[in-house]
């Protein structure tokens, strides 16, 4: 009897140990490995706040020297949505104190919507 239940046992570690060894490379296929998904994260953080340095605060009461985490306190909301008036795809529209919102591309990070009158000339023409 002993030996059935160490060969069981045998048997069940010896799943759990390929079965973790194909969902690693399944991961890995996918490009969901955990170097990838840290430096993923960075990148994301880090296009997010060049965004937002680069559209700068259109603020009427910002001034010209006001830094990203000025910028980025002044923040109130960020959401992803549908783009409904494209009718696929989805963009990220930032809401600021101000009651004032930018709409970027969730794929490329470009401005493609915005409530200031600042931000129009740096939108994609509609023609």
């Amino acid at each position: 009897m002993k030996g059935f239940i160490l060969v069981i046992l045998a048997i069940i570690a010896a799943v759990l140990v390929v079965g973790g060894a194909v969902a690693y490379e399944v991961m890995n296929e996918a490009g969901v490995g955990i170097d990838d998904a840290d430096s993923n994260i960075i990148g994301k953080l880090l296009d997010k706040v060049r965004n937002v340095e680069s559209s700068g605060s259109s603020n009427s009461n910002s001034n010209s020297g006001g830094s990203v985490v000025d910028t980025v306190n002044d923040i109130v909301k960020e959401e992803v949505k549908f783009n409904a008036q494209n009718g696929e795809g989805y963009y990220r529209e930032v809401t600021y104190k101000d009651g004032g919102f930018r709409q970027y591309d969730t794929e490329t990070g470009e401005l493609i919507g915005s409530s200031y009158d600042s931000d129009q000339d740096k939108l994609p023409s509609l023609e």
